[in-house]
């Protein structure tokens, strides 16, 4: 599979910017920015009739962000492998499950806690790069 403009300036500034959300996530509201959780809270607010404010302008955000810079960049949404609607679902409740299991997401334990130094999210992303890798492996050779 090809990467198509991948350069090591636009990952850098991408992974500045993540950071950037974090600190100010931490400093002005004193949360971690696990997205999974930001979202779960969200969307169990919306269920009980409140509205967090702080939740719902980072989920926005991400959202409308990643649509500002696919819309400026004149850059489609196009997958660049087709998959069985069915291996999507599976792989979205599997993702789901890993971070009810593991008690947080990639942003939560890869950007905040190992800045932490969190011994717990030390496993937690060696778990998620193992399993990662295994991924792939099963989806290019077996699925593909």
């Amino acid at each position: 599979m090809e990467v198509i403009n991948f350069t090591p300036l636009s990952a850098a500034l991408g992974g500045g910017l993540i950071g950037l959300a974090a600190v100010i996530l931490m400093a002005s509201v004193g949360r971690i920015a696990g997205i999974s959780n930001i979202t779960y809270a969200l969307l169990d607010g919306l269920r009980l009739g409140r509205v967090h404010g702080w939740r719902l302008t980072f989920v926005l955000g991400m959202v409308l962000g990643a649509t500002a810079w696919h819309v400026m960049a004149d850059a489609p949404v196009t997958p660049q492998r087709q998959m069985h609607p069915g291996w999507l679902v599976l792989a979205g409740l599997l993702v789901g499950y890993g971070t009810a299991m593991g008690r947080g997401c990639t942003s939560g334990h890869g950007v905040c806690g190992l800045s932490r130094l969190s011994s717990r999210s030390l496993v937690a992303v060696a778990v998620f790069m193992v399993v990662a890798g295994i991924t792939v492996y099963v989806v290019r050779h077996f699925l593909a």
